[in-house]
């Protein structure tokens, strides 16, 4: 089952880390990058660096396939949409 919401980053952010898990599948469209991956580690923000909440991903393809760990303060301006898989079911976030 797939269902489409829409959330502010702030909304969006806290979904993600009360949501995924690591085995999920997270696709995550920022600015013109598409990264789809299944989720190695969600690390919580450092207030000391000012890094925000960062997802360690596989990514999933046939040219590139490494893990890549992004930060999702960093992208805030440019993050997209969201889809997180997991089990049966199917979430896309648009960011409003």
């Amino acid at each position: 089952m797939v269902e489409e919401i829409q959330m502010s980053y702030e909304d969006a952010v806290e979904y993600v880390r009360n949501e995924v898990n690591v085995g999920d599948t997270l696709e995550i469209s920022y600015n013109r990058i598409f990264a789809p991956g299944e989720v190695l580690g969600l690390t919580e923000e450092d207030e000391v660096t000012g890094e925000g909440l960062r997802v360690a991903m596989q990514l999933n393809g046939e040219i590139l396939n490494q893990s890549v760990e992004i930060d999702l303060k960093e992208i805030e301006d440019d993050l997209i949409e969201m889809r997180h898989i997991s089990d049966d079911n199917e979430l896309i976030i648009e960011i409003l």
